[in-house]
């Protein structure tokens, strides 16, 4: 498994912006930290320096609005905010993953924050989760997730990170991946008292990645957890489902890759997964398309059936903009949601390693949208990169537009936005919007926030983008 070594380092004033309080009862809708009945964006610039601790990390919070998110209206949060728990020290990296859900119950959606080198006593870079609460002035104090006793050094735990209601009682869980300590945390949570129970998930080992969604239609999601396997041309992809009684492992031996989303492509009532299988193939992993490829699996009452053929969608395949090049990392960063509001659920997929001309690693994102025969590849498929018409800025060498992304309802008019990370622009990241409409993005209210608009000054903003 490869990952992006984070080498960027900045300084940063903290602490936590407050928000006009929202008039009316809380939305409860994922990521509203505020209530306010717009959807938030929560993301990382985990190597920002926190005073003279280097790469201790940061999370920048930019509020919805009928206008969309601006750099007026944002918070930037550490570990030496006020209420958020633990100390910024270096290499925390805190904010190098992010998922979202009202854990508490009280309408107001909560962010929990991995910080995958936090160091626990004298084991260095075990990793840590933090609960973030949400209130009418946004995101304030936190509760830290219970540790594992157990963890050795650099095992990045919390690396993986994801939500949902894993039993169908009604109620928000998490689970966070590292080390073979892979764990789940049972809802409700209490600012307090944190979840009202925990435990390690058996029958896995090490894993640092999980996706979580419904893939059954009963209303409870499954947790997927992806493993890379030297030697294994499929890959091993597990995920645990509800029964009513107890959680069962299935697997997809045919798949492979991450990272990965849930949605509803062909809406048929049940979650399809993708998943991006972005590395160029080797001596080690034959399969794959060289500069990276997604596949959908399209689930149904038991899950996806191992049996089906998957959509498999690359540069090369016809329709879908550009070609397949070496490194262009395309399946690196994939989301999904409704851009157009038709009621399909539409995929997002970058290519961070992307040239365009003569910039190398300028990145681009491919939009591919949903129908009632599944994701579509003949047509309507765009790609849009930093010198496309109307978007702000232009591509250059590094920039890696497309190092995240996320598709939120930032503007409530039932039309996915999609967030875009540019982690390497100007050397110190950025984020990009692009809104929703009937006909698909639009470039039109485009934004470009840099570090500088947030008051950062580096630390790689756009690496992570909570979904």
């Amino acid at each position: 498994m490869r990952k992006r070594t984070l080498l960027l380092a900045a300084t940063l004033t903290t602490g936590l912006l407050t928000i006009t309080p929202a008039a009316a009862a809380p939305s409860g809708l994922a990521g509203d930290f505020n209530g306010d009945g717009y959807r938030d964006v929560a993301a990382g610039a985990p190597c920002s320096n926190v005073g003279s601790a280097s790469c201790a990390g940061a999370v920048v919070v930019l509020y919805g609005s009928a206008s969309g998110v601006s750099a007026a209206r944002k918070a930037v949060i550490t570990q030496n905010s006020p209420g958020v728990p633990g100390t910024a020290e270096s290499g925390d990296v805190f904010g190098a993953a992010l998922a979202t859900g009202d854990l508490d119950r009280d309408g107001y959606s909560d962010l929990v924050v991995g910080a995958t080198g936090e160091s626990i006593g004298d084991r260095d870079g075990i990793g840590s989760g933090t609960i973030l609460w949400g209130s009418t002035s946004g995101l304030t104090s936190g509760k830290g997730l219970p540790q594992p006793t157990s963890l050795s050094e650099y095992g990045g735990f919390s690396r993986g990170i994801a939500t949902g209601d894993f039993d169908g009682d009604g109620d928000t869980d998490v689970t966070l991946t590292g080390q073979t300590h892979t764990r789940i945390y049972r809802g409700p949570f209490t600012r307090t008292g944190g979840p009202s129970s925990h435990s390690v998930v058996g029958e896995l080992g090490t894993t640092y990645e999980v996706i979580a969604g419904d893939m059954t239609g009963d209303g409870a999601a499954e947790r997927v957890y992806p493993f890379n396997v030297d030697g294994d041309t499929g890959g091993q992809i597990n995920y645990f489902r509800w029964t009513g009684t107890t959680y069962k492992m299935a697997e997809l031996p045919g798949a492979d890759g991450y990272p990965g989303s849930i949605g509803d492509i062909n809406r048929d009532g049940y979650g399809d997964l993708v998943l991006g299988d972005y590395t160029d193939p080797y001596d080690l992993k034959p399969g794959g398309h060289k500069g990276g490829q997604i596949t959908v699996w399209y689930g149904g009452p038991n899950g996806p059936d191992p049996a089906q053929q998957p959509t498999v969608v690359h540069q090369d395949t016809p329709g879908v903009p550009g070609a397949g090049e070496a490194d262009d990392g395309f399946g690196s960063a994939v989301t999904t949601g409704d851009i157009n509001g038709d009621g399909y659920a539409d995929v997002v997929v970058s290519a961070a390693g992307e040239d365009v001309g003569s910039a190398k690693d300028a990145g681009s994102v491919t939009v591919l949208f949903g129908s009632a025969s599944g994701l579509k590849t003949g047509s309507g498929v765009k790609s849009y990169t930093q010198d496309t018409a109307g978007v702000p800025g232009s591509a250059e060498s590094w920039d890696r537009f497309g190092s995240a992304v996320g598709l939120t309802d930032v503007t409530k008019d039932g039309k996915a936005d999609l967030v875009i990370g540019v982690d390497g622009e100007n050397s110190t990241g950025g984020l990009w919007t692009l809104r929703g409409s009937a006909s698909g993005l639009t470039t039109s209210g485009a934004q470009g926030i840099t570090t500088t608009a947030v008051s950062l000054k580096d630390g790689s903003l756009g690496s992570v983008v909570a979904q």
